[in-house]
């Protein structure tokens, strides 16, 4: 088994391609060890030293690692336990599934929401994908857009100006009613 790693725009983030599907639909994300407990694979990329955050995209496994350590020390013990995992033929989930994304709307404004959402599925999510990412809706309120942001686009440095610049002139762009995008941590 070969895996390619990839650069993200996070510095402490690298996204591992390990040439096999790794969610069949939806993605998951896994902030803290805890959360990934019920994942046979998340549980072995947190049993490496520094690991603090797994998510897991259609094909691919986006790493996040304490700022303190260097990736030369922790990537090879993280390809060893991707390796490790599809060896073993263990599911990549345990009882729950991923989460495909979005936070229902109902009601007043679900027709812009409609819109928000289908924007996002189309223009923004495949975007963030390529950089071992995802970006989900939360919520609009009073002409505000909540977005919640996984795997690379969590604490990365350039993640408010891809909000603010490049979905904010998107969505404001397509849909007049909405005036500002912030990003949510749930």
């Amino acid at each position: 088994m070969f895996i390619q790693t990839e650069s993200t725009p996070n510095p402490a983030t690298l996204k591992f391609l390990p040439g096999e599907a790794v969610m069949p639909a939806g993605t998951a994300d896994f902030p803290t060890p805890d959360a990934g407990a019920n994942s046979p694979l998340a549980a072995r990329v947190f049993g490496v030293s520094g690991v603090t955050g797994v998510f897991f995209g259609p094909d691919f496994v986006t790493v996040t690692k304490a700022d303190s350590i260097d990736w030369n020390h922790i990537k090879p013990a993280i390809l060893g336990a991707i390796m490790e995992h599809y060896q073993s033929g263990d599911s990549v989930m345990g009882e729950e599934t991923g989460t495909g994304g979005h936070q229902a709307h109902e009601g007043e404004n679900s027709e812009i929401v409609d819109q928000i959402k289908d924007l996002l599925d189309t223009r923004v999510r495949p975007a963030v994908a390529q950089d071992g990412g995802d970006i989900t809706f939360h919520g609009f309120d009073k002409g505000v857009v909540y977005l919640h942001m996984q795997g690379a686009c969590a604490g990365c440095p350039s993640s408010t100006i891809t909000l603010k610049m490049g979905i904010e002139n998107l969505l404001r762009h397509y849909i007049p009613e909405v005036l500002e995008v912030r990003p949510v941590v749930v």
